[in-house]
């Protein structure tokens, strides 16, 4: 079974009073999904621009695999497959390669 896909991402960064956001969004083609992520720099920091960045992606991050995972998990169900709390790892038909 071969696949080829291509996913687009756009991320988005805002910096306002020592605060950074970020937005991660997502779309598939078939789904869309927007993860988000927040850092503050604390008032005895040096104030770093890039650690802020950094920091507010990679939550942003964070927060887009949890949702692809429950979206994933959610299709598995949908052909029949074990949920993720039902099925013993690995996952039916699927390995979770963290948890090796």
């Amino acid at each position: 079974m071969t696949h080829t896909a291509e996913w687009k991402v756009r991320l988005y960064l805002f910096e306002e009073d020592q605060t950074t956001k970020a937005r991660l969004e997502l779309d598939t083609g078939t789904n869309k999904l927007t993860g988000h992520g927040t850092a503050r720099c604390a008032p005895q920091d040096k104030d770093v621009p890039e650690i802020g960045d950094e920091l507010a992606v990679a939550r942003a991050m964070e927060n887009l695999a949890q949702q692809l995972k429950r979206t994933a998990y959610g299709d598995m169900q949908a052909v029949g497959a074990p949920s993720h709390e039902e099925s013993p790892k690995p996952y039916s038909g699927w390995l979770d390669m963290e948890a090796s």
